[in-house]
């Protein structure tokens, strides 16, 4: 109700309707009622508000989600409410001018505190432009010398207000569009933690000090045992190791990492670190590590010919790739090899001189490959979905950028297979045992999804044999294995891709479509990744107690996997940002030059193509050949008068330029 039809409804006169107008808008500011754009006021259930995020856009509108997952609401400027990007709000929807509109009713949480701009003046007037686009307000700053001498630089500001918006510069990173000032904008503005604090290092060099021969007791001691890691050139926290034997048919598989949760006690301030950082993060000229050195590079990194603690896990496959016997053991080993994923491969082709430098390793490899090729065929059998997911590597080192084309090889295939083998196993015992526990997730594709990726089938021709509501992985790997060598098989596989749900942590089992897993973990990776390490210790602490461990887990689980799921996407998007830097950093002096492409994006502005080592440039719309297209969203389809370009489609491209701004390489269509 408005204020006048609630004091008609009190029978109040006019004085006393006047003050209770006052009072109403009292409790709004206290944010205990609602007001909206027609003067109602009224409870957030009265109104049917839902909470949600608000996504901003540079044009001054912007979008709501819900968080219970129902469509999202356009909202126009005049109805923001003063909300900005990533705000958590209060919105109902409202009649306008689409079926979709909507209005914000509170801001009940802001999404920046801080954030990443270019310090600008007008007059002795400071203010920061924000690099988010869609965060479409300036940020007013107060003025001294110091400033007015770094306008143009790049800064971080915390914001003190919100109405008006103004703030103060934390922080001047560097010259605006200088390389490493853009880079360090980007770590800034994803929130990355660069300094550990003091007691954190601390508490680090105090655990790297400690002697792991005085921790052996209840542990298998593996120290005599060939055991072996593979990882690539440049890696310097080395957290798992592999050993391997075959015992008449079957094959016995050790899979040993390091022990981190031996020297990061809970809710120590190194655990209370490691948590608030979630993952390390990988940048070409640097890592940002979820624990400091003294433990990532050194008493919990597996190196060559030292002692160190490991948690095993122990299995026993046979040769349909079946795990017959599993079992977790705290261990101690002592790695004979620090092997790289060239050096296995060489051995495995049967290279002389490989053979000659590791004579020991020969028969070690050979089984491993027999081994790796009886898991990847029973997967197959499985469904397991075998994405052609290419990652791009790019190489920084004494001021070069080079990103060399893609290889897969039979050494990385072999740790995948192990490594998702040790992470099934020890998610199936847990689960056995009934810990609480934190398991990876991936859903299979939602109905909507699944029922847009046969109508796309259907339209390239494509009879596809599968139900959108009750959809498995076999489904999609029959597929693929039918189009294998078609045309067509790549465009699928890409599509395939954008209809399957994200992979995230989750405190339940949902098991894992891709990989066609009932039951699946991240066990693996303890130095860089927080799921492990928190596993690590409801594991050890469930083989000697388990009802003491439900007891201290159960609460712990969900926060743990919620907080890894925010941390990984952000570092995601951060390591994204960051190599799309150094893309442009590497393609800018190929100006002119013409390479072979597959579009890997199809948008209602233009198309993306891929080269073969994955650097992704943009075409816009205006440079195709045709005056008028359609875009057809549900097949990936931008359709001219004379010219049809799609999804996963060949063509070649040429070098146009680089826009350093927008973090993009610009093609011309050859």
């Amino acid at each position: 109700m408005t204020s006048a039809e609630i004091a008609r409804k009190l029978r109040l006169r006019k004085r006393e309707e006047l003050a209770i107008g006052d009072m109403l808008l009292s409790l709004v500011r206290a944010g205990e009622l609602l007001t909206d754009s027609r003067g109602r006021f009224g409870t957030a259930e009265q109104f049917g508000a839902k909470k949600g995020i608000f996504c901003g856009n540079e044009r001054g509108f912007g979008f709501f989600t819900p968080d219970d997952g129902s469509g999202d609401l356009f909202i126009p400027h005049r109805a923001t409410l003063g909300a900005l990007h990533l705000d958590t709000v209060l919105a109902i929807p409202v009649k306008g001018r689409s079926d979709d509109e909507g209005e914000i009713l509170a801001v009940l949480d802001r999404g920046y505190r801080e954030i990443v701009g270019t310090l600008l003046h007008s007059g002795r007037t400071l203010f920061v432009r924000p690099d988010e686009k869609k965060f479409c307000a300036d940020i007013a700053v107060p003025s001294n010398r110091r400033l007015l001498s770094s306008v143009g630089s790049k800064v971080l500001a915390s914001i003190r207000s919100f109405k008006p918006l103004t703030g103060e510069v934390e922080e001047i990173l560097g010259k605006s569009g200088e390389f490493f000032t853009e880079e360090l904008a980007l770590i800034r503005s994803h929130g990355l933690r660069e300094e550990f604090p003091e007691e954190v290092m601390q508490e680090a060099e105090k655990q790297a000090a400690r002697d792991p021969s005085s921790d052996l007791k209840g542990r298998l001691d593996l120290r005599d045992a060939c055991i072996i890691t593979i990882d690539g050139e440049d890696t310097r926290d080395i957290d798992d190791a592999i050993s391997i034997k075959k015992v008449g048919t079957n094959y016995e598989l050790g899979v040993h990492i390091a022990d981190v949760s031996h020297y990061v006690k809970r809710n120590s301030p190194l655990d209370r670190e490691a948590f608030e950082r979630g993952t390390s993060v990988y940048f070409p000229d640097r890592v940002l590590p979820m624990l400091p050195a003294a433990l990532s590079n050194g008493i919990c990194s597996l190196n060559e010919g030292v002692d160190r603690l490991t948690l095993s896990c122990l299995m026993t496959v046979n040769k349909r790739g079946e795990v017959i016997q599993r079992k977790i053991v705290p261990s101690v080993i002592r790695s004979a090899h620090r092997m790289t994923y060239t050096a296995v491969t060489r051995i495995a082709d049967g290279d002389p001189e490989a053979l000659a430098d590791y004579p020991d390793l020969k028969e070690f490899v050979d089984t491993g490959v027999e081994l790796t090729k009886i898991l990847k065929n029973a997967r197959e059998k499985r469904g397991g979905v075998e994405l052609d997911i290419k990652e791009a590597k790019i190489l920084y080192e004494n001021g070069r950028i080079d990103i060399p084309d893609y290889e897969r090889t039979i050494s990385h295939d072999m740790i995948e297979q192990f490594m998702v083998l040790a992470n099934e196993s020890v998610a199936t015992i847990m689960t056995q045992m009934h810990m609480p526990f934190v398991y990876r997730v991936h859903e299979k594709p939602s109905a909507e999804k699944a029922e847009d990726f046969l109508s796309f089938l259907k339209a390239l021709g494509i009879r596809a044999k599968f139900h959108a509501e009750n959809i498995s992985p076999a489904d999609y790997q029959d597929l693929l294995r039918e189009l294998d060598g078609s045309p067509l098989y790549s465009l699928v596989n890409r599509v395939m891709l954008r209809s399957m749900m994200k992979a995230q942590y989750s405190p339940v089992n949902l098991g894992h479509f891709g990989l066609a897993s009932d039951c699946y973990c991240h066990f693996t990776s303890p130095i860089r990744r927080y799921p492990d390490l928190c596993i690590h210790r409801i594991i050890k602490e469930a083989l000697v107690d388990p009802e003491k461990t439900q007891t201290a887990y159960r609460d712990f689980v969900k926060p743990a996997a919620i907080r890894s799921s925010a941390t990984e996407k952000n570092a995601a998007e951060a390591e994204r940002d960051v190599d799309a830097l150094y893309i442009v950093g590497y393609m800018q002096d190929k100006i002119g030059n013409e390479y072979d492409a597959v579009i890997s994006g199809v948008t209602n502005y233009g198309l993306y193509a891929e080269l073969p080592n994955t650097v992704e440039g943009y075409l816009s719309i205006e440079t195709l050949p045709d005056d008028s297209y359609e875009f057809i969203e549900s097949h990936f389809i931008l359709k001219g008068i004379r010219n049809t370009f799609m999804l996963g489609q060949k063509v070649r491209v040429r070098v146009d330029g680089v826009d350093w701004g927008a973090r993009k390489v610009l093609f011309g269509l050859v």
